[in-house]
């Protein structure tokens, strides 16, 4: 299978559970959710991504024939330290390209692997960490994993209901925008409400990291 790279960079992981984390961010193209193109936002299942996942021009990016020539690359922009090796892989939708083949020669050149996903197509073994994001009004089929990081608010989205999924960390995070300020006093409510709830702030935009 060849993989289509938006970008591959170095940096600090800016959210959830793991913020703080060095890794190499690795943003596949592509989302089943929205096309990426401005004109077809308000009609996509996902309106609100604030992420440019189309064509393989990113940092980093570009198309790789094999699992082995990604994962050299990886390796790569993460450098020669070999202590706590960690890629995230998100896009777009990281499963509509990632694979078996990919994870097992990530996991051969040391890296813990990480996915953020919108939970639509099913979760491939061999993954280290696992992190579902639900956009309303789609059918979500990975219902566990390690971490659900709810974007919020969102209109058809019962919290209470994805209380019963069975995930470690339930997390709650302001939607980005020009309502950003209402997302962040909601999102602190819901925290404050719902005890399982934990507020996840994008730390990386806050310190100016990509």
């Amino acid at each position: 299978m060849s993989y289509a790279v938006k970008e591959a960079f170095l940096t600090l992981q800016g959210e959830g559970v793991q913020a703080g984390s060095r890794a190499v961010f690795l943003r596949f193209a592509g989302c089943n959710l929205w096309s990426g193109r401005e004109q077809d936002r308000a009609v996509a299942q996902c309106n609100f991504c604030d992420t440019d996942f189309v064509g393989t021009d990113g940092p980093g990016g570009g198309k790789f024939a094999e699992p082995r020539l990604l994962a050299d690359h990886i390796a790569a922009v993460w450098g020669d330290s070999t202590e706590r090796r960690l890629v995230v892989v998100t896009g777009g939708e990281p499963m509509l390209q990632l694979d078996e083949a990919l994870t097992d020669a990530l996991h051969a050149r040391g890296f813990r692997v990480a996915v953020e996903s919108n939970g639509t197509l099913p979760a491939i073994p061999g993954i280290d960490w696992l992190c579902i994001s639900p956009k309303a009004g789609t059918e979500v089929v990975q219902r566990r994993g390690d971490e659900l990081k709810l974007v919020w608010p969102q209109a058809g989205i019962d919290p209470a209901e994805l209380e019963q999924w069975s995930f470690d960390h339930f997390l709650v995070q302001p939607m980005d925008g020009a309502t950003r300020d209402a997302s962040v006093q909601a999102a602190i409510a819901l925290a404050m409400e719902r005890p399982r709830w934990r507020l996840s702030l994008q730390t990386h935009k806050l310190v100016g990291l990509a």
